[in-house]
């Protein structure tokens, strides 16, 4: 192996880390599932899974670490239309008239 591919990839035991988390946040999620939270439920099921794909994308795409303008700014320009549809849609769904 080359000392450029051994450098820019991540250590087996943070693979293992990150899965770990993920394992956590998919029991999180289940937890919170059974739990009566009210208006709060999308909120935190979308926070968990937001969460869990910030992890996935910085570790297993290999987002972490990248050094290329053009790719930093491909993840804030998604990042911030996520933001931007996850808040519309809590908008939409709290000003709902529920019956």
């Amino acid at each position: 192996m080359s000392a450029h591919s051994s450098a820019s990839s991540s250590p087996l035991k943070t693979y293992f880390a990150v899965f770990f988390a993920l394992l956590v946040g998919t029991a999180l999620t289940v937890y919170a599932s059974g739990l009566d939270l009210g208006p709060f439920n999308a909120a935190v099921a979308l926070t968990i899974a937001s969460i869990k794909a910030t992890l996935v994308a910085l570790f297993f795409m290999h987002i972490k670490g990248a050094s290329e303008k053009l790719t930093k700014l491909v993840v804030i320009a998604a990042l911030f239309f996520l933001l931007l549809l996850l808040g519309l849609t809590m908008t939409d769904y709290a000003t709902r008239p529920w019956s």
